[in-house]
């Protein structure tokens, strides 16, 4: 019988996550049935989102949401052979039993040379998420200039770095220096530590005297209420996260945009990745080809063992990764 470490969710979170709000478990996975399969997780995601999202769609004691990259060990469903490798949603677990309904086989022609948890990160959902946002939200165009926030984090650094692609200008925003130059590596024009700037204003309007085209905001709060003062007429803004009041224990208000937007007429829009889930094995080749071809690169901010999983969560919410937060099982 198959054990597994499982991680749940011990008490809502109240404010910034703590080690009390989880409990590590051992469970015993029950053998397959017919169409049915074991997987063991290799690589685990560390993502924002599973803040906000913990609240709907887990109860108290049930296991942490989350995506992860796993191999097939033993497997009743022909579609999924023993050995080969998956991205499913069976949250922070180690082992989860399956019968394949959500699961996407990592794709067969995966390059020996990229680690299978770039599926967690540029090859998977936060690339996904930039790629989107750039072409099917904002659509960017060559020769505009593009304002993005928590730059060097999962989703922010592929955004900047399409968008260079594209031939745009790149300014980007993050929580330190190191990161800052992290930035500055993957080509952006622009790029500077907002807690350290004097004036967030005069940043922005230094970085793009004429103001910007194109916002991809992923933090929202008091950031985005002075960028908004910084768009060009008929901007665009793709709202992807707002990582900045996830858990706050009182809710932000004012100040009040809504003028801002009709007078600059701005469009402003959120989404997620899912919305567009019929082109992702065509988008998801799309991005390994640009990391072939050296023009999309990963960084990883990788924890290693299940065992600290609670402790690369609550990591993630200080800043300390550079790139995509990944636990190695």
């Amino acid at each position: 019988m198959v054990k597994a470490k499982t991680w749940i969710l011990s008490k809502y979170f109240d404010g910034f996550p703590k080690p009390s709000n989880f409990e590590l478990k051992v469970e015993e996975v029950p053998e397959p049935k017919d169409g049915e399969l074991i997987l063991e997780a290799v690589f685990l995601s560390v993502d924002p989102y599973m803040r906000p999202f913990s609240k709907f769609r887990l109860k108290e004691g049930e296991v942490m949401i989350g995506t992860q990259v796993a191999k097939v060990v033993q497997s009743k469903n022909p579609a999924f052979p023993v050995g080969s490798h998956v991205v499913g949603r069976g949250g922070w677990r180690s082992h989860s039993l399956s019968d394949g309904s959500d699961l996407v086989p990592i794709m067969a022609d995966w390059p020996q040379g990229v680690s299978m948890s770039l599926a967690l990160g540029t090859i998977g959902m936060p690339g996904l998420t930039a790629l989107y946002g750039i072409e099917e939200v904002l659509a960017l165009k060559e020769g505009e200039t593009l304002l993005v926030n928590a730059a060097a984090g999962a989703v922010g650094s592929v955004v900047g770095q399409i968008a260079k692609i594209k031939g745009c200008k790149v300014v980007g925003s993050a929580g330190s220096d190191e990161k800052v130059a992290f930035l500055k590596e993957l080509g952006f024009d622009e790029a500077f530590n907002y807690k350290t700037v004097g004036s967030l204003e005069e940043t922005l309007k230094r970085a793009s005297p004429d103001g910007y085209d194109c916002y991809f905001d992923n933090v929202g709060g008091q950031f985005s209420d002075v960028a908004l003062q910084q768009m060009k007429h008929f901007g665009r803004i793709a709202v992807c996260g707002s990582i900045s009041v996830y858990n706050d224990t009182t809710p932000q208000t004012g100040p009040y945009q809504q003028l801002t937007i009709i007078m600059k007429e701005l469009k402003m829009e959120g989404f997620m990745q899912s919305r567009w889930g019929n082109k992702h094995p065509e988008s998801l080749r799309r991005l390994m080809g640009w990391v072939k071809e050296g023009k999309l690169l990963s960084r990883e901010h990788i924890t290693r063992g299940i065992e600290n999983m609670p402790a690369a969560f609550m990591g993630m919410f200080r800043g300390e990764n550079i790139g995509k937060a990944i636990v190695a099982v």
